[in-house]
């Protein structure tokens, strides 16, 4: 009987200030840090319209990205380097995509195959990593589902906040191979 949402919150808020406290050590050196969040479910992090019906774990549509812009929103005052940007800015999703027939394509939820709203940031997550390293980059919090696993890794994600619970080794080895590499600066 864990309150979902309650467990979200302290994830979140500790993971941005654990992110912005490793950024003030390492920008000295030039080093962009990133984070990376696996959700649970794509539905918890977008949403369609107004959330107005909880789903089968009592969690609103888009609760994380809602909890991700009040932890940011709350935290970023105490951190110059932040202080000025919004959360929008620092944040971007990529989940897996299916292409549909006439060529449009949409974000699914790799669990139940649902189709979800497409907030993919596909180019810049997916082909422009590198460009992520750049402070002239705002994003510097990633958040996936289940897409960013097998063949994609970033040197500079520094820290990884799972909502998703998993028995599989092999899964979180995965996960945590994501990053935690040796760090790359802006030259």
């Amino acid at each position: 009987g864990a309150d979902q949402a309650a467990l979200f919150k302290e994830q979140i808020y500790y993971t941005v200030e654990e992110h912005f406290r490793k950024q003030s050590k390492l920008r000295s050196v030039g080093v962009k840090v990133l984070t990376l969040f696996f959700i649970d479910r794509v539905g918890n992090y977008t949403v369609d319209a107004a959330p107005t019906q909880a789903n089968d774990d009592g969690l609103y549509p888009g609760i994380i990205r809602k909890i991700f812009d009040e932890a940011f929103e709350s935290l970023k005052h105490k951190y110059p380097h932040f202080a000025h940007r919004k959360a929008e800015e620092v944040r971007s999703a990529y989940f897996a995509q299916k292409t549909r027939r006439g060529g449009t394509s949409e974000s699914i939820d790799s669990t139940n195959g649902q189709s979800t709203e497409d907030r993919s940031a596909y180019l810049l997550i997916m082909k422009d990593k590198e460009k992520l390293f750049s402070f002239e980059e705002p994003v510097f919090f990633i958040f996936s589902h289940s897409a960013l696993r097998e063949g994609w890794d970033n040197p500079n994600v520094c820290q990884i906040c799972t909502f998703n619970q998993t028995v599989s080794e092999m899964k979180k080895r995965q996960e945590v191979g994501r990053g935690m590499r040796l760090l790359v600066n802006q030259d």
